[in-house]
């Protein structure tokens, strides 16, 4: 059902360029997916939607910035502009930042406050009104969301735990019109832990089921399984992708 499911369905994702984001992109894409591809990083993202589609008649790469509001109104309208509606939501933005909690400052919990929870805000309240009866929102949360953070990531955690909340009110509110739901990755080998890995990964591999880090592509299909009519009594939930390192319901 996943397969025929998406085809030519609209998407609008943020943090493309990211390690999952573009794994995420790169499902849709294969599975017939019209896509606008939103990322801070403008070369790269712009770079993916090319690899992808060339013609740039089915993925549209769009500069972004999560937690600036004007950008969220900004992708939502150049989606509509291109493809007329939309009918799948996906925010994936989000930073991962080192810092002390004791040394934390106030501008670095906001900024980690205004790109993982207030960007999602932002780009769902915009494209809500555009989205076609039966679409979905999928969040990316974590891990760590459920189970706290490792040392030095209070913010992330929090802002985690924030999206989880937003996920179960939100699907209260618009179902059955709009299904919303979260996938929470555990450790994925992708650049934005890389450090992270190099001095905890040991650690994290001894307490993960599946005896290895998981891979971008397999959040994507979890993603893509969500936005898909097989899914379609799954309403306010998360899917675990962390190859067993958290059991919890």
């Amino acid at each position: 059902m996943i397969e025929n499911g998406l085809l030519d369905q609209v998407v609008i994702l943020t943090g493309a360029a990211g390690g999952i984001g573009s794994a995420i992109a790169r499902t849709f894409h294969r599975l017939g997916a019209r896509i606008v591809l939103a990322d801070y990083d403008e070369q790269s993202v712009t770079k993916l939607a090319s690899s992808l589609d060339p013609t740039a008649e089915r993925v549209v790469p769009v500069a972004y910035d999560a937690s600036n509001p004007s950008d969220a109104d900004a992708a939502v309208a150049r989606c509509v502009a291109s493809f007329g509606h939309i009918d799948h939501v996906i925010p994936a933005a989000a930073i991962f930042e080192e810092q002390p909690f004791a040394t934390m400052t106030d501008a670095q919990w906001r900024r980690t406050m205004a790109i993982n929870l207030d960007g999602v805000f932002y780009i769902c309240r915009r494209s809500i009104p555009h989205i076609r009866p039966g679409g979905t929102i999928v969040t990316i949360a974590s891990s760590a969301a459920h189970e706290g953070c490792s040392p030095e990531h209070v913010h992330y955690g929090a802002s985690k735990g924030g999206v989880l909340a937003f996920v179960k009110s939100l699907a209260r509110e618009l179902s059955p019109n709009i299904r919303v739901n979260n996938v929470s990755p555990g450790t994925i080998d992708t650049p934005m832990v890389t450090e992270l890995l190099k001095q905890r990964g040991d650690q994290f591999l001894s307490v993960t089921p599946a005896g290895r880090f998981g891979t971008g592509e397999e959040v994507g299909d979890a993603v893509a399984f969500l936005c898909s009519d097989a899914a379609s009594y799954i309403v306010g939930q998360t899917i675990h992708v962390n190859g067993g390192s958290y059991m919890g319901g």
